[in-house]
């Protein structure tokens, strides 16, 4: 296969993913040395879906991420640009709502999701920026962001080992797991390539987040951002004035 490189062109990223598909889940399992169940059982907690709520997952692959948020009442969404990865979600996880998506254009209508989130997907859009303000765009006000994305570690003895190992140890490891061990290189390439903790949370204030924080996993191996949407007075006004406009519809029918 065709390794993507750092432009993140989406047709060569797409086509990545479609290649690793079948083995994605197990070769993240055995990479992460378990951890990525730990990571998304933490953004689950976190997200806290409850009944009647409806949730995006994007870049959701196989659907690994979307079970979590699969409870009695609560709507999945499970999004990704990726027709491979989205065919091994629907044989696995039948029971999830699984939806070819660009991060970029959201094929979803303005506040539709009470909670959005994305794990290990923002760092491979071409556009990230837009990306977040795609997220924003589609989700409900008062309602919540979960970003779950591999970052800088803050430990330096930890960095050390980290470092070795995204350069040295993961392609050999990825050559032995995986058929398609291109795309483990590009993975440690787009890891060191992405920006710290403070700097992705600067981006998602400038996408109109509010309430931005964040908290690192496994000594920022991996970090956990999190932000709100804001209820703004123009927010409400504009409500105040579609629930008059409903309210008016409605008896001048029954007139």
């Amino acid at each position: 296969m065709s390794k993507a490189d750092l432009a993140k062109k989406p047709s060569e990223v797409a086509a990545m993913f479609d290649d690793v598909a079948p083995t994605y889940d197990l070769t993240n399992d055995l990479l992460s040395f378990g951890q990525a169940r730990l990571w998304r059982k933490i953004v689950a907690r976190e997200v806290a879906a409850k009944s009647g709520q409806k949730i995006l997952d994007l870049a959701a692959g196989t659907g690994s991420s979307s079970v979590v948020f699969a409870k009695p009442g609560v709507t999945v969404v499970a999004a990704d640009f990726s027709e491979g990865m989205l065919a091994e979600g629907r044989k696995h996880h039948p029971q999830l709502n699984f939806v070819f998506a660009d991060a970029t254009a959201l094929p979803f209508k303005d506040a539709e999701f009470n909670a959005v989130t994305i794990s290990f997907g923002l760092r491979n859009v071409v556009d990230t920026n837009k990306a977040l303000s795609e997220l924003f765009r589609v989700t409900k006000p008062g309602g919540k962001l979960v970003i779950c994305e591999f970052s800088k570690v803050t430990q330096p003895l930890v960095r050390g080992f980290y470092n070795f190992y995204l350069k040295r140890l993961l392609p050999a490891f990825s050559a032995l797991a995986s058929k398609s061990p291109e795309a483990y290189s590009y993975l440690a390439e787009s890891i060191e390539a992405w920006p710290s903790q403070d700097e992705l949370a600067a981006k998602i204030e400038a996408a109109g987040w509010s309430k931005v924080s964040y908290r690192n996993l496994s000594f920022g191996v991996v970090a956990l951002h999190v932000a709100t949407k804001t209820v703004t007075k123009s927010t409400t006004k504009t409500a105040t004035k579609s629930t008059t406009k409903t309210a008016t519809a409605k008896k001048k029918a029954s007139k």
